[in-house]
């Protein structure tokens, strides 16, 4: 299920600079959420497996099922939304994961969302968004339940996770150099005319307002302009308040939804 990857120069000196003692693997298959006796397999290539679980009252009523799972005592490694690169801290050594749909994708891309996992894992910050929210997921949800689905929140919690991660590794992108820096430019490049027209498209229903969240969200660790009402997460308030911030954010923004 799980070989070593061969990492470039580049992204090896990532990995020195920020969790050397990580392990980049490539996975036999893509997985949102890896399947529990895959999961386990870990075990054959990592020296523990420390398996995280959360309160109860975390969670909302209806939250989705892969929420619920993920709070759970079973090692769960793996989110919808992660992409095509996850990683964890649930093993010792960390590890992160890479999906076979990878394959095709330009070689400096690739090498930029390995070497972005690499910066996140040698974060201070939570592997997934319940772990950033903790005890105000509920009034998270409270604030979005008149308009957005337990889905949808889910979705919209999981954008504003990736915000908190981007205000933290976006400086560190900024100073790298040759082909990193070069990927993590043209894909900042590539979201501006979709982030200038996002309001638009939201307005008109062209795009959903999570759907525009996870984009503007995610365009935020490549320093670019963000637009209304996402903006106000591109903000050091955000790091310094976290998720009560977060909270007030939503119920100001989704309230006006109407």
């Amino acid at each position: 299920m799980f070989t070593e990857r061969s990492l470039s120069p580049a992204v090896a000196d990532v990995r020195a600079a920020h969790t050397p003692d990580a392990l980049v693997l490539d996975c036999a298959t893509d997985f949102e959420t890896l399947p529990a006796a895959q999961a386990e397999e870990l075990a054959l290539v990592t020296d523990a497996l420390e398996p995280q679980s959360y309160p109860e009252e975390w969670l909302p009523p209806n939250a989705p099922t892969v929420l619920e799972r993920f709070a759970g005592p079973d090692l769960t490694v793996g989110m919808p939304g992660d992409g095509s690169v996850a990683w964890t801290r649930q093993t010792d050594p960390p590890v992160v994961l890479c999906k076979p749909r990878l394959e095709g994708s330009p070689a400096a891309f690739t090498d930029f969302l390995v070497a972005e996992a690499l910066v996140q894992v040698g974060l201070d910050a939570p592997e997934q968004f319940l772990g950033l929210f903790g005890e105000e997921y509920p009034a998270f949800a409270d604030a979005t339940r008149d308009h957005l689905s337990p889905v949808e929140t889910y979705q919209l919690a999981a954008a504003c996770y990736d915000a908190y991660l981007g205000l933290q590794t976006r400086d560190t992108f900024a100073d790298w150099e040759g082909d990193l820096f070069d990927a993590w430019l043209d894909a900042g490049e590539r979201l501006e005319g979709r982030l200038e027209n996002l309001p638009t498209a939201i307005a008109r229903g062209e795009t959903s307002f999570t759907d525009g969240a996870e984009l503007a969200c995610s365009a935020i660790k490549h320093a670019g302009e963000i637009p209304p009402p996402f903006d106000a997460l591109d903000a050091a308030v955000y790091l310094d308040h976290g998720p009560a911030f977060a909270v007030e954010w939503a119920e100001r923004t989704v309230d006006a939804l109407g």
